[in-house]
């Protein structure tokens, strides 16, 4: 297989648009035109214009998402190690291009372009503008390339903003969007960072009311603020992993106000290097726009707001991240989730902090690569389940298909039969998503999962599976009653915390709930014990000092639960390696299926 290529050299195209009479109406009913944009692209659009994928960059980048301007350039775009032939966003397979925003100072139109009508740089008479009035001149380029609906909108941070905006307000121009550690809306604590930046820029002697560009720039305010930010975009454990108290000389203090700490000289190296290529004005204007944005503005509430998207949605969050700490993702999944739309979430595990989405490369080439493959052809999970399904009937008997479905799972097959066609399904604990594929394949379900590992997240969004990572030991208070036809738990229910409240909240929001265990009461397992050793069965596979099992539970002890909490059991299943156990079920049963509700329909 030939190794991943670089995009190699490339170059800054420009559109310009709204050429007076016809300037852009802003959000704040200021008008701007003509608008000039620089953007970048990547890889080749395909004959019906199917493949194409904006992305959208963040705060300090710009149109150079891949490959070099120059062959002696140090450094690649921004995004180079994510974008190109076999990467993540694979220009073999996908147009992909990038542009910098109104406002910026890479190109397009900003407070550092000439006014025509003034034949000076706007300054501060440039007009205030929003994440919405981007995305505006965004669809404006996308209509002049002709393409009429979008594979995907993707970007992290305020790029994540501007998805948001294209699934919200422009619902039939975008198949699918990817808000990677961004948020629905800016915090106070993310307001209070933006303002001491934007003062810290106003307070430099050199500002001159934002009329510098003939004179010396403020580069000291905006080095403090890049600074500032930049200590966002990190972590306590990403800083203490990179600088710790390390000296800049190795040597003893100097007793001074010098930057002597290897951090500060880290901070100062990233200031400088910002005022370089960045304006200060353009630093105020986007940091405002970025401080307006409430993707539910004008809406009675945030579910109200993404009721309004059509396309599948992509939300990432890092575990490490405190600019936009992962609960602000998990609030725009569980809001598509309540509106019964096509999300998967992922809290990726990082040390990075907030940067972590440009450098986690591995684990997000395996989440894009897969979500992008089902976006580009949505029937591919039922495609793909039918041919192993397929695979399966043809092959050898039912005992000797481990390698179908990775170790076949006789639950499974029995859940299959008891759910009914075109249901709304809940997997809790899905795993790697199997179940579900199956469900969809063969019962044409809507199915959304609920899994805790990173790695079954991955495996699940690569077949093209919906799901949240979620740890369902804090229950499902986020999801509304009875929003699910079948909620099922197969395998789970021995690992969990608190089983009593799971199983409660199962019933608040399924209207049928199933659920799979195996069986400690199963004879080979009493015969392990009474030679005093810990049982290691087909179902239950690990040693004692791996097992994740926290329960031992029975087929008796199940009942007298559900009697206890006052469920009603619908149907007791028995099964074993090869079907249903009709004999003695507590002895002879591997495990066991069950269908339950919350009130007795007898």
């Amino acid at each position: 297989m030939p190794e991943e290529g670089s995009i190699g050299l490339v170059e800054v195209q420009t559109f310009t648009f709204a050429e007076p009479p016809n300037k852009l109406k802003l959000e704040s009913s200021a008008a701007l035109g003509p608008i000039t944009l620089a953007y970048e692209s990547y890889g080749a659009l395909n004959e019906d214009k199917s493949n194409a994928i904006l992305i959208t960059h963040a705060l300090s980048g710009d149109a150079h998402v891949a490959g070099r301007h120059h062959p002696e350039d140090r450094k690649p775009g921004w995004w180079d190690t994510m974008v190109g032939p076999g990467k993540a966003f694979d220009t073999d397979k996908y147009f992909v291009f990038c542009s910098n925003v109104i406002g910026g100072c890479q190109g397009s139109t900003g407070p550092a372009s000439i006014n025509p009508e003034t034949g000076k740089p706007y300054g501060m008479n440039f007009p205030i503008i929003t994440i919405y009035d981007m995305v505006k001149a965004q669809v404006a380029l996308v209509d002049s390339l002709g393409i009429k609906q979008l594979l995907c909108v993707a970007g992290g941070s305020m790029g994540g903003m501007q998805a948001l905006e294209w699934a919200v307000h422009y619902t039939d121009r975008v198949k699918s969007v990817m808000v990677i550690a961004s948020t629905h809306l800016s915090g106070a604590q993310q307001i209070a960072f933006d303002a001491v930046g934007r003062n810290a820029i106003q307070a430099d002697p050199n500002f001159n009311h934002g009329q510098y560009y003939e004179e010396e720039m403020p580069t000291r305010g905006l080095a403090i603020a890049r600074m500032l930010a930049h200590i966002t975009y990190l972590s306590d454990q990403s800083m203490r992993n990179k600088f710790g108290r390390t000296l800049r000389e190795n040597e003893a203090f100097h007793y001074d106000f010098d930057s002597e700490f290897s951090v500060e000289t880290y901070l100062d190296y990233q200031g400088q290097q910002f005022v370089n290529r960045f304006d200060a004005n353009t630093y105020l204007y986007v940091t405002k726009a970025i401080d307006y944005f409430d993707i539910s503005a004008g809406y009675a509430s945030l579910d109200d707001a993404l009721r309004q998207v059509q396309c599948k949605s992509l939300v990432l969050a890092f575990s490490s991240d405190w600019l936009y700490p992962p609960y602000f993702s998990e609030d725009i999944a569980y809001s598509l989730a309540r509106g019964r739309k096509d999300v998967t979430y992922c809290n990726v595990k990082s040390e990075y902090g907030h940067d972590a989405f440009l450098l986690e490369v591995d684990v997000l080439k395996k989440l894009i690569s897969g979500y992008l493959a089902h976006a580009m052809n949505p029937d591919l999970v039922r495609t793909q389940q039918l041919d192993a399904d397929s695979e399966a009937d043809e092959g050898p008997p039912r005992a000797n298909r481990e390698n179908i479905y990775q170790g076949h799972r006789v639950d499974y097959d029995m859940i299959i039969d008891l759910v009914p066609e075109k249901c709304r399904v809940l997997d809790i604990g899905c795993g790697d998503g199997e179940l579900l594929c199956r469900l969809i394949a063969q019962k044409e379900v809507q199915g959304l999962g609920l899994e805790l590992s990173q790695g079954n997240i991955v495996s699940c969004v690569r077949r093209g599976i919906q799901v949240i990572q979620a740890d369902i030991d804090k229950g499902l208070g986020a999801l509304p009653d009875q929003s699910f036809d079948v909620v099922i738990l197969s395998m789970t229910l021995q690992v969990l915390r608190n089983p009593e409240l799971v199983l409660r909240e199962m019933l608040r929001v399924g209207k049928q709930c199933i659920i799979s265990f195996p069986n400690f009461g199963y004879w080979r397992v009493r015969v392990k014990t009474l030679l005093g050793q810990a049982p290691v069965t087909r179902n239950l596979p690990y040693a004692w000092y791996q097992s994740p099992n926290r329960h031992v539970l029975s087929i008796k002890d199940f009942r007298r639960f559900c009697e206890q909490l006052g469920i009603h059991i619908e149907k007791e299943i028995p099964l074993y390696a090869k079907g249903k156990s009709r004999t003695l079920p507590n002895l002879f049963a591997e495990e066991a299926v069950y269908v339950v509700s919350a009130e007795n329909k007898a």
